[in-house]
């Protein structure tokens, strides 16, 4: 059947793109040979060109693309191979000089270069007294990028002594040795694990995630797991492999067992030492096998010993709080308040406690509604454990742990309480405050206005009094006063106030914890019986309690209606005051039914199906996620003095460090690992300026002898 021929005008042009060309938007192609030249295609015509020589002509059309609203920029940038802010930069140059400002600037020095050979020898010299690259830099007047060229020559930014030549020899993209012989062994049952041997090469993927193993090793964790799981039992994958599979996952974004299917098991297994990474099925029976060793508990309180004992300064103050795990799946679980979405949903608690820095140190699952008051009291006894029986630790929580009965048993067990006051009180008059600064570890400023004296709190009917210290500081803008209360003495209240304050930084271990290491997954399907005897609300007694409240409602509506008919003067019905005694029969009836029916009782008969969701599993890779948090956080500091912006980016930068490519090569009794620069040259430098800092720890890659040596290469 013809079409009309004003259908045919309605209809578009059909997108004819050329071969091999990529799809940008809808009608839009783009098509590059392998010189350099190329084209981009409207609806099957060449709507701009560039030759293989004219980056400008290239530029626009980039910028013509997105101007002509033909493809978004993010779309554009994609297939031009640049980064969005590029496509971004491109256009603002264009509307401020047109085409001129497309051209390409030649980057190098603009003046006088200071590396002359007089520079260099003194360079060495220095370096050569023990210096460290930041204090050569400064007795020499260059920058500590100036001191690497020097020490090392092109082409490699070198922390310590020159090694060889960036990809010299090396094969791109190297193939990890064939390990079928350690395979067959371990079916055999000749070994309990594979030992790592490093795969050499250059440009491998994702191989910038070694950066993280010497923050990893302070944190004890691979030794700690060795120490608590070792049973023996012969396997390719040992518990090393199974560790450091996990902290790479989750440094890579993919910190669930499923992840593994998106990250390429070569790419992975480089890093292990071996010639593919475990898969989902291999992690999940693996992590199960654990788990039926019920040590958990144990593994994360080995790690906050060592924790401890390697942060000294962070033992002083402990961040208490709760974290729901919401469960969107069938079982019958119990249910939990969600205070992020304010909503009572089924859920599991977690309690979690924290050190001065907000890094992770203990976690355990709370009993179903369990309160932070009932908590505060395990926390105690485990934190009593850790710190021994003389420390005197401070333990901060907010107002879900108001309790003055229990700020009086933590004081008599020897501790510090740090919480906000809660109720209502009287404000403290604005001759009370005085201005008080602060300088905290990273160097940053803080100025308070705060007033301080001593306030009695009344508990048991008032007929006792828990005495304390009230700390008010005041907003200078909104007037707002925010109460603390303390047992501490410091003469300053200022760094009490700060540390109340800088509670914060576990409710943004939370936050990261949720987006980057999965701490919401399930991990595991398996479920336990829950208690059968635990007392629970009785859902007879709440459907009696809301039909008497019913009852109460339509009463009281008639006995409104009464009284304004007796003050119209009407005379009352005897039909109607005869419904109002039964009304009133049936209430007092409704109330006794209710009375008799137990507010509570016990799991088995309210729900007899009721489970839990199993913790071990999912303890077991809380502990391990933990743990590279807090690696984490370690390189985040160490990047601090090398990067202005690491207060706002340095987890960000280091996000983008862990999934770069590095050159691997065995030097000797060492392991070279040359990372490539990375998307601006600032965020280069910093990295360099935290090679230093790793490398001079002299850490040994684990399983092997080998040193870790990084470094960065340049950009050619």
């Amino acid at each position: 059947m013809a079409l009309a021929a004003s259908t045919l005008d309605a209809m578009p042009p059909l997108p004819l793109a050329p071969g091999g060309s990529l799809q940008v938007a809808p009608g839009v192609a783009f098509l590059e040979e392998a010189d350099g030249s190329g084209s981009v295609f409207l609806w099957g015509m060449a709507a701009w060109s560039w030759g293989s020589s004219d980056p400008v002509a290239r530029r626009l059309a980039a910028v013509q693309l997105v101007e002509s609203k033909a493809a978004g920029q993010r779309q554009t940038a994609a297939v031009f191979g640049v980064n969005e802010d590029t496509v971004m930069l491109w256009r603002a140059a264009y509307r401020a000089q047109g085409t001129a400002g497309l051209a390409v600037r030649r980057r190098g020095p603009k003046g006088p270069s200071k590396l002359t050979d007089v520079k260099r020898a003194e360079i060495r010299a220095l370096r050569d007294e023990g210096l460290t690259l930041v204090a050569v830099a400064a007795r020499t007047g260059v920058s500590t990028d100036t001191v690497r060229r020097a020490l090392a020559g092109p082409p490699v930014v070198s922390p310590g002594p020159p090694g060889p030549s960036v990809g010299g020899g090396l094969e791109p993209l190297a193939r990890p040795a064939d390990r079928s012989a350690e395979r067959q062994a371990a079916r055999a049952g000749a070994i309990t694990e594979a030992p790592p041997v490093i795969c050499e090469g250059a440009s491998l993927p994702l191989a910038g995630a070694l950066v993280i193993l010497p923050a990893l090793a302070a944190t004890g964790l691979v030794d700690a797991a060795s120490a608590v799981y070792a049973t023996g039992r012969a396997a390719f994958y040992g518990l090393r492999s199974l560790v450091l599979a996990v902290v790479f996952a989750c440094l890579w974004g993919e910190p669930r067992a499923e992840g593994a299917t998106r990250v390429d098991p070569t790419d992975a297994g480089r890093l292990l030492g071996l010639d593919r990474a475990p898969e989902v099925k291999t992690l999940r029976r693996r992590i199960a096998g654990l788990a039926r060793l019920g040590r958990a508990d144990r593994l994360i309180d080995t790690l906050a010993r060592r924790h401890l004992d390697t942060h000294t300064d962070t033992a002083g103050i402990f961040y208490v709080d709760g974290h729901v795990r919401a469960y969107h799946g069938g079982a019958e679980v119990p249910k939990a308040h969600v205070a992020r979405i304010r909503l009572a949903m089924r859920a599991e608690e977690d309690t979690w406690v924290c050190d001065r820095n907000g890094d992770g140190l203990l976690v355990w699952t709370a009993p179903p509604g369990a309160s932070l008051v009932g908590e505060l009291r395990t926390v105690a006894a485990k934190i009593r454990a850790l710190v021994g029986a003389d420390a005197h630790p401070t333990i901060c929580f907010d107002r879900g742990g108001w309790s003055p009965k229990l700020f009086a048993e933590l004081r008599l067990a020897g501790f510090h309480i740090l919480t906000y006051r809660k109720g209502k009180t009287r404000a403290e008059p604005r001759t009370a405050f005085q201005a008080h600064q602060l300088t905290d570890q990273a160097g940053r400023r803080h100025d308070y206005l705060l007033a301080d004296r001593r306030v009695r709190i009344a508990y048991n009917n008032r007929r006792r009094r828990f005495a304390c210290r009230q700390i008010t500081r005041l907003d200078p803008a909104t007037g707002h006063q925010t109460q603390i209360l303390t047992t501490r003495t410091d003469p300053d209240p200022a760094p009490i106030a700060h540390q109340m304050f800088n509670r914060w930084s576990q409710e943004n271990f939370f936050r990261y914890m949720r987006a980057h290491y999965a701490l919401d997954a399930l991990d595991s399907y398996a479920t336990i019986d829950d208690d059968p005897a635990r007392m629970t609300p009785n859902p007879a007694r709440r459907h009696a309690d809301r039909e008497l409240r019913d009852a109460r409602r339509q009463l009281a509506a008639a006995e409104e209606t009464e009284g304004k008919a007796s003050v119209e003067g009407r005379r009352p019905n005897p039909e109607l005051l005869d419904a109002f005694t039964a009304a009133r029969a049936e209430v007092d009836r409704l109330a006794a039914a209710a009375k008799a029916i137990p507010a509570k009782a016990p799991l088995s008969q309210v729900r007899p199906d009721a489970v839990r969701l199993a913790p071990e599993r999912k303890r077991i890779h809380d502990a391990i996620r933990m743990a590279t948090y807090n690696a984490e956080s370690a390189l985040a500091r160490l990047l601090a003095p090398h990067y202005p912006r690491a207060d706002d980016e340095a987890r960000s930068l280091l996000r983008e460090a862990f999934r770069s490519p590095a050159d691997l090569e065995v030097v000797g009794t060492e392991l070279h690992v040359r990372l490539s620069p990375l998307s601006a040259p600032r965020r280069t430098r910093a990295i360099a300026g935290l090679c230093d800092e790793l490398t001079a720890t002299n850490t040994i890659y684990p399983g092997t002898d080998l040193t870790l040596v990084y470094t960065i290469k340049t950009d050619p």
